[in-house]
């Protein structure tokens, strides 16, 4: 999945686009929970419609400097889904709130 850039950058111009529902997931390339975290995903959104985009928190200063160590993080917005492991049923959970407010 691509990495989004620096604020501003053109990960930023992608993330601000109408479309599907996105997930950030902030990783690094050599944290072994981030894969982890990144296959879980898969069967959990199959179907959704829901887009992830991968942000390599080690490229964007703002990033590395908020998280540190704390990856990986999935992200909705803003709002924290899950943090060095998997949820699924946090994930489920916002997957169903997500389908209600797009039904209106």
């Amino acid at each position: 999945m691509p990495a989004a850039g620096p604020a501003g950058g053109p990960g930023a111009a992608a993330e601000s686009r109408p479309g599907p529902p996105r997930l950030k997931l902030l990783v690094r390339s050599w944290c072994h929970l981030c894969h982890d975290m990144a296959l879980a995903l898969g069967p959990l959104l199959e179907g959704s419609g829901v887009a992830v985009l991968e942000v390599d928190v080690d490229a964007d200063p703002a990033l590395e400097a908020r998280y540190g160590w704390d990856v990986p993080v999935l992200l909705a917005g803003e709002e924290v889904l899950c943090r060095h492991r998997i949820d699924p049923p946090a994930v489920t959970a916002w997957l169903q709130k997500t389908a209600k407010l797009s039904s209106f």
